[in-house]
């Protein structure tokens, strides 16, 4: 289909909930397909539909580390049923360009959605994986939220978005993650994860 062009940080679209998919047309199709498009173009792991302008509840992700293990996943009217555990994630977004820092998420997701055809599927993603991170850094676009709103360091953040021309967190929109927080410090990363 075509590459479109990215929504930085900034658009107040990006703070919009987005509206629940009632119908999987063509439409539809032609968004999932551009989504994947971009995605690849830019060397994306995940893009939500807000991400290129469309506040409707889609997003796709593929973890796959290179052409031969691509896994693109549509995610249509997703739910996350069930989240546990913590960890610290280091993440960056394609509408925040270079920009990355830590963030909290949740160890493990289930999350039910539609797949592209309008079938329903459940998927579980677990310790800490990229799937799982992935899945709850484009869910939370289709809320509004961005990942800047889970960083665990926000000084350190206005630094990185400063240094990157972007503008700095917004403290109303910073989540109160205390007990994600206090179990992460109880599991500190290993040498590997930092």
């Amino acid at each position: 289909m075509s590459i479109k062009k990215i929504v930085k940080y900034g658009a107040s679209s990006l703070r919009e909930k987005s509206k629940e998919v009632h119908k999987i047309s063509k439409k539809i199709q032609i968004l999932v397909d551009d989504l994947y498009d971009t995605l690849y173009a830019l060397n994306g792991v995940g893009l939500a539909a807000p991400q290129i302008g469309e506040n409707v509840r889609v997003f796709v992700i593929d973890v796959g580390t290179d052409p031969k293990t691509m896994n693109p996943i549509t995610f249509i009217n997703p739910k996350i049923l069930k989240k546990e555990g913590a960890v610290n994630s280091y993440e960056g977004c394609l509408s925040f360009p270079e920009a990355y820092t830590n963030v909290r998420r949740y160890k493990y997701v289930k999350v039910k959605a539609l797949d592209i055809k309008g079938r329903p599927f459940l998927l579980e993603a677990d310790e800490g994986s990229l799937l799982a991170r992935a899945i709850q850094h484009e869910f939370d676009h289709l809320d509004g939220v961005l990942f800047i709103d889970h960083c665990r360091n926000r000084f350190e953040a206005d630094k990185i978005l400063t240094e990157k021309g972007l503008n700095p967190v917004d403290a109303n929109y910073l989540l109160d993650e205390k007990e994600l927080e206090e179990e992460i410090q109880k599991n500190p990363p290993s040498p590997e994860e930092k």
